[in-house]
């Protein structure tokens, strides 16, 4: 082993260049399963941001769904996400040039087709795909009416493509009367669908509503009823279990967990129960549509990420007996978790990983890499690793970060020398800083630079008392602990 130089902190050569930081990677968002098959979002700079759905295939070829120049992107909500669907091969997306709805063989062969009418200001996101009705089930956003505020409603579209230059569909309005809607579900044997919505002012993490109605042949809602949720109680996703039950993910105890809804044989009066009540996070801000935190393997078993002091873990959780088993894995971010054919797919990155689709085996956990952001070979000895702190702040309370000490292969530093720190302090409330592999990171930390990344009071990740931190204190609270992260560094 070469013997490292000494050098002063903040003087290292590093291989992790600005040149290096902006070259070639590709943003990776939502996943989806289909069979054995695995889709997955990926935004390509390269391509001027396009949004590219992937199809990995059983026999380990990938190849693109959508053409040039079409991109699978949603603008509802403006934040976007549930950007496609998939059903037995076809892949229904938004694209984003013209907000319209599409489907296409995800094996290809150019029969792209629109199902939703040209020159119209309307928007589609979320869509699921009903058999037993060939429909599909979405949110809509309407803008036809000018200036005033967008109108959204959940909609049913008619799956069959229109002929070449045909009407489209406009979609038919099934529930509507709430300023927002997201996550609409059919249920296994199709007679139910449950959704979520919300009013303003309320966000979906401050309050949402959880409905189930029954659904008449034609894809009309008959006999809606709100199962859970309310201004003061945060419901994510809706799914229902393969033996038609429906669990979803609240944080009415100040976490979100998960939760599974019990009706009387007239599929009334339900009663909720939790699954595995544990101070952690089994659910994440709804910013955009899409998001998945848990999966079922079997009507029985359920895959889900959760988060602890900030890290995430993967871990199954045996419906029956409400017990959970950690599932090792070397990801500390992890989000979009499906399952299918036994198997469990997600996005992960950890501080040395870049984000990734991953396939894991849960049974074994061998875990296969089908897409990585970016392929750059940088050795290991650069990268520091990031430690969660707790720190006391103002009001007697405690915050919480990310530690990155300086780290390279190469120099260590003078004896009883102390590094430079920056402070970081991420946007935007209930965001959180992320813990996948962060070159922008890296690059001063491989230069003798200690960072400390500030998950201050607002952050998600640590439940609904410290989300709400911010509230009314945007610019307070977070500076405060930004400055209290950085006293208590100097005096550690």
């Amino acid at each position: 082993m070469t013997e490292k130089r000494v050098a002063p902190y903040g003087s290292w050569k590093s291989p992790i260049t600005s040149d290096l930081i902006v070259r070639g990677s590709v943003g990776l968002g939502m996943t989806a399963t289909d069979g054995r098959d695995v889709y997955w979002l990926e935004s390509r700079p390269s391509e001027a941001g396009r949004s590219v759905v992937v199809r990995h295939a059983a026999d380990g070829a990938s190849a693109d769904v959508n053409p040039q120049p079409y991109g699978a992107r949603t603008r509802v909500h403006e934040y976007g996400g549930g950007d496609f669907a998939v059903h037995r091969g076809t892949v229904y997306f938004s694209n984003f040039a013209d907000q319209r709805l599409y489907k296409i063989s995800a094996a290809g062969g150019g029969d792209l087709r629109p199902l939703t009418p040209e020159g119209q200001d309307l928007r589609f996101a979320d869509a699921v795909f009903d058999p037993r009705r060939n429909l599909l089930f979405a949110v809509r956003e309407d803008h036809t009416a000018g200036g005033h505020e967008p109108v959204n409603s959940i909609v049913v579209v008619n799956a069959d493509a229109n002929a070449e230059g045909g009407e489209g569909d406009a979609g038919r309005v099934v529930v509507s009367g709430r300023d927002f809607y997201s996550s609409p579900r059919v249920s296994p044997d199709g007679r139910f669908l449950t959704w979520l919505s919300w009013n303003h002012p309320n966000m979906p993490w401050d309050g949402t509503e959880l409905w189930v109605g029954e659904l008449v042949q034609d894809g009309t809602i008959s006999h809606a009823r709100l199962v859970a949720g309310g201004p003061d109680e945060s419901i994510f996703q809706p799914e229902w279990s393969p033996d038609g039950r429906l669990y979803f993910v609240s944080d009415r105890t100040g976490w979100w967990n998960i939760y599974r809804a019990e009706f009387d044989d007239a599929r009334e009066n339900p009663r909720v129960e939790p699954l595995c009540e544990r101070e952690a996070e089994f659910g994440q801000p709804q910013w955009g549509f899409g998001m998945s935190a848990y999966a079922f393997l079997s009507a029985e078993r359920i895959v889900c990420a959760y988060t602890e002091r900030g890290l995430s873990r993967l871990a199954e959780i045996d419906a029956r007996g409400k017990t959970l088993r950690e599932i090792e894995t070397p990801y500390t971010d992890i989000s979009y978790v499906r399952a299918a054919a036994g198997r469990v797919v997600f996005r992960g990155g950890a501080s040395a990983l870049p984000s990734s689709i991953v396939s894991l085996d849960p049974a074994t956990g061998r875990a296969e890499v089908l897409r990585r952001s970016n392929d750059l070979q940088i050795d290991e000895g650069y990268f520091s690793t990031g430690e969660p702190v707790e720190f006391p702040t103002e009001n007697g309370l405690t915050a919480h970060a990310f530690y990155y000490a300086p780290r390279s292969r190469d120099y260590a530093a003078p004896e009883g020398e102390l590094p430079p720190l920056l402070v970081l302090s991420h946007g935007g409330p209930t965001a959180a800083a992320a813990t996948t592999l962060s070159l922008k990171i890296q690059y001063w930390t491989s230069r003798g630079f200690a960072v400390l990344d500030v998950n201050y009071g607002g952050s998600t990740g640590y439940g609904r008392a410290y989300r709400r931190r911010l509230d009314g204190a945007w610019g307070v609270v977070d500076v405060d602990d930004c400055v209290n992260g950085a006293r208590h560094l100097v005096a550690r």
